[in-house]
Order: C-alpha cells, then structure tokens, then sequence
C-alpha cells in the first residue's frame, strides 16, 4: 500500500469516525432527556398503582411493540440502508422512489395490523395471559399502531442521508416528553389507571403530526409523496431487502419481550411487574450502542457502497472500544449495588428483582464487547443471515424461559435473556470474522479493561468491609469507577491515533489548547 493510499485510508476512517461520533453525541444527549423521562415514568406509575397494574401496562407495551414490528414489515432498517447505498454509489434517481414506496407499504401493512389487534384483544388478554384488564389497554394501543410506525419511517428516511437531529427532537425527545408530562397530569388529579394508555396514543398522534409538518416545510415533500413515485420493481427491490430484517425484528422484539411475555403467562402480573423494573435499568448499559447506531449504520453502509473494507474494520474496532470503556463504570455500579438502587428507586417490594438486574447488566455488557455487530452486518447487505441468527437465538431464548421461569421466576428469566443475547453476538461476530476479519476485541480494549476490574474489585472490597453504601453514596462511586477507568486507559497506552485525534478536535471545539492536549495525549498512546 502506497504512502497517499494510506493516507487516504487515514482521511476516510477520521471523516467517518467524525460522523458517527457528532451523531452519537446529539442522540445521546437525546436519550439521556428521554431516558430521564421514560425512566421517571415507569417510576411514577409503580409507585402510584400496585405492582399487578405495573405488569398490566408492561405486557401491553410488549404485545403492542411486537404487533408494531410485523406492521413496519422491516421497513425503518431498510429504508435508511438503502439511501445511504444508493448516495454511496451516487445513484440519485432511485431514492424518491424508495421514500415513497417505503411509506405507503409501511401505513397500509400498519392499518390491517391494527385491526386485527383491536378485534383479537379479548382473546389475547384473557385465553393467553388470563388477564381480562389487558384487553382495554391492547385496544387503545391498537388505534397507535400507524402513527407510530409513520414517525419511525419518517425518521428513518432523514437518518439515510445522515440526519439525526429530527430523531432525537421528535421520537425520542417530544414523544417522551409529551407523554411524561400526560402521565404527571394523570397523578397529580388521580385520575384512573386506564388513561395511561391515553396518554401514550395522544402523544404518539400528536408528534407524528408535529413530525409530518416538519418534513413537509423542510424538504417539499409533497413532491416525493405521489401516486407516481411508487413504483412496483422499486417496491419490490425494497420489500425483498426488508422482509428478512422484518423477521429480524420480530424475533428480535420476541427475545426482548419473551421473558416479559412468559412470565405473564406462567406466573403472574406481579412477577412481570418485578421484572420489569429490573429490565430498564439495565438497559442503560445498552443506550450509548443503541444511539451509536443511528448513525453508524448509514455511515458504514455508504462506506460498503464505495468499497472501503479496512476502513470499515478500523471504525468497529474503534467504536466498540469506546461503547464498553464508556459503559464499564455504568455496568459495575448496576452490578455491584443492585439492592440498593433498585430499592431506592422502585420501594422495598422490587428489591427481589436485584439478582435478575445484576444478571441482565452482565448479558447487556457483553453485548458491548460485541460491538456494533448487527449494523455492520446489516450495512454489507447480510439481511438473511442476521434473520438466521436471531431465529436460533429466539428458540434457545424460549427454550430457556420454558426451563427456568417455574423454578426461578424473574431470575430465571432474566438468566435466559442473557444467555440469549450472549449467544447472538457469538454468532454474528463469527460471521464478521469468517467474511472480512472484522473482530471486536482488540487488545486496547482487553488491557483497561482488565486493570479497571482489578481496581475497582479492591475498591469495592475496602468500601464493602468499613461502609454501607446508600443510594446517596452511590453517584460518587460512579464518579470514582469512572477515574479509575479513565487512568487505566492512560498508564495502560490504550489510546488509538483515532482517539486522540476525537479528544482534540472537542477540545478545539470547547475553546481548550489543543495542542497541549495532544502532546499529553501522546504520551500515553
């Protein structure tokens, strides 16, 4: 490789790695507001109503997230993989034509889901979860169903040409937000259980309108949306790509909510309850990955358009570096001291979901040593296999509750969920390795990492043996993990150039000498 080829690589792995990470870092700021809400909401709602009602509204939004993944029919991946390729590879002319296709299949295949829930309601909530309560819940949700899945299309279509600001402002931040503040409104005049379900559809309408608007004043999009621009080839181009990443998403959603769904159906609302208030929490560790993919996914797919395999590997090596060096401190303090957080948080009565917390926190962090697996797979056009991957993960997820939900309950289910999302990654990153050599550990990853678990294991034994930690204690441990992680990276010389050159260009950015920045910096590379 010549002296200008390699630079040229340098060029393109920075310019990428600049976009994903300007994209993650509005989506997590995003996430961070929307997580705070949502998160305060489930709180509100646990300590308003008993813990049956928090199992009623869990399984509701469980069975109403899996009838909106078949609705969408794939739809959101592909449409946002397919305008990053085709601007890839410069081929103009087809994207209104997926615009158009992708939201007409999306409203017509969402409006014949949603009646069917709305009329097979009854049989559902009491032939299959024996939950009568369940069925005006399942019906109000139904009538949600197509403004939903119309924001995730509309969405989707802005983040195929890299712009993610409309997804965090409106699906994530004014929808959580809109619906945080119904639900305040809903407590403060104590008002009934059942308006909850209100309050979720109105600020799903109201945003996708809000949404709709934007879009239309923004890029004339009253152009792209005619009966002309539907084209059956372009229509079926789409569907053929998306259908697999349907059965992908709906094995995907069914692993996320079999634990959820099982327990409801072999033990009781209250263990659904339980459960799921050790679930979100966790799920903080994953948030950094989720958002990364936004972005990443568009980025890498373009990338792919033009060929660019090694600057491909690079990113994920660099990327799944920083998603678990950033979430290792979030994962201990979950891990360490689930008692005392999720007791805090939730009442007295939830502390018996602390082991399930600490068991769904491992599985959620090796889901970052994975890396961003999934979007790779999905940006080089691997739709089928990554379906194949997720059918064998979702028999083993079931096959797994079957075993251990009677004996165990949310323990159980809890170890079946991270079995689960243990042997995905297995799969797909063997798949990564076997077609390009992609591999997501490297070793400046695997050596803080390893010195940061010494330390703070003897950290937490001292702590252990002289204080007993309160919640109120539990924000400066977090502070402190997050030094000693932040050292172990230095004395380690874990930096990458790649890092060195992100940490300089937000110093330059925040109005910090940069280039005594980037002399510190070098010492430990």
């Amino acid at each position: 490789m010549t002296n200008n080829q390699k630079s040229d690589n340098t060029r393109v792995i920075n310019e990428s790695l600049q976009k994903v990470a300007k994209g993650t870092s509005i989506v997590l700021i995003g996430t961070l507001i929307v997580t705070f809400f949502g998160f305060i909401s489930r709180i509100l709602i646990a300590r308003q109503w008993t813990q049956s009602d928090f199992g009623i509204f869990s399984l509701a939004l469980s069975i109403i997230s899996l009838f909106t993944v078949i609705s969408i029919l794939g739809l959101e991946r592909g449409t946002t993989r397919n305008i990053a390729y085709y601007k890839g590879k410069k081929d103009y002319k087809k994207i209104p034509k997926i615009i158009a296709s992708s939201i007409f299949t999306t409203l017509a295949a969402s409006n014949i889901i949603a009646i069917i829930l709305f009329f097979s309601s009854e049989a559902i909530a009491e032939g299959l979860f024996h939950e009568p309560a369940l069925v005006a819940p399942l019906q109000i949700f139904s009538v949600a169903i197509p403004f939903s899945n119309l924001i995730s299309i509309l969405v989707s279509v802005l983040r195929g040409f890299n712009q993610i600001k409309p997804y965090v402002y409106f699906q994530q931040m004014l929808l959580h937000a809109l619906f945080f503040f119904f639900l305040l409104y809903i407590v403060i005049f104590n008002m009934s259980f059942i308006n909850i379900f209100y309050a979720h559809i109105g600020s799903l309408i109201f945003t996708c309108v809000v949404l709709a608007i934007y879009i239309i004043r923004k890029t004339h999009g009253y152009h792209v949306l005619s009966n002309s621009s539907v084209t059956l080839p372009i229509t079926k181009e789409l569907l053929l790509f998306s259908l697999p990443l349907l059965g992908t998403a709906m094995i995907q959603q069914i692993v996320g909510c079999t634990d959820t769904l099982m327990l409801g159906g072999i033990k009781s609302a209250v263990d659904v309850g339980l459960y799921n208030a050790a679930r979100p929490l966790s799920g903080f560790i994953t948030f950094p990955l989720s958002a990364l993919l936004m972005m990443y996914t568009p980025v890498i797919s373009g990338l792919y358009g033009r060929g660019k395999i090694d600057e491909i590997k690079r990113n994920f090596s660099i990327i799944t570096k920083w998603i678990s060096l950033i979430t290792l401190p979030l994962f201990l303090i979950l891990f360490l001291y689930s008692e005392t957080i999720i007791s805090y948080l939730f009442g007295a009565p939830y502390v018996l979901a602390a082991n399930a917390l600490r068991v769904l926190s491992l599985g959620m962090f090796l889901h970052n040593l994975a890396g961003p697996n999934g979007g790779t797979l999905i940006a080089m056009g691997k739709t089928r296999f990554i379906l194949f991957a997720f059918l064998t993960t979702a028999l083993l997820n079931v096959a797994l509750n079957v075993f251990l939900i009677p004996p165990y309950g949310v323990l159980g289910a809890a170890i079946a969920s991270a079995i689960a999302v243990f042997a995905i990654n297995i799969i797909k990153c063997q798949r990564l390795y076997s077609l390009n050599r992609i591999n997501p550990l490297s070793k400046n990853l695997i050596k803080p990492t390893i010195a940061s678990l010494i330390i703070i294991f003897l950290v937490y034994v001292i702590i252990d043996n002289y204080f007993i930690v309160t919640f109120w204690m539990v924000p400066p441990l977090f502070v402190l993990f997050c030094l000693i992680i932040f050292i172990s990276i230095l004395f380690t010389k874990s930096l990458d150039e790649e890092d060195v050159q992100i940490l300089v260009s937000i110093a330059r950015k925040i109005g910090i000498k940069s280039q005594s920045i980037e002399r510190f910096l070098r010492k430990f590379m």
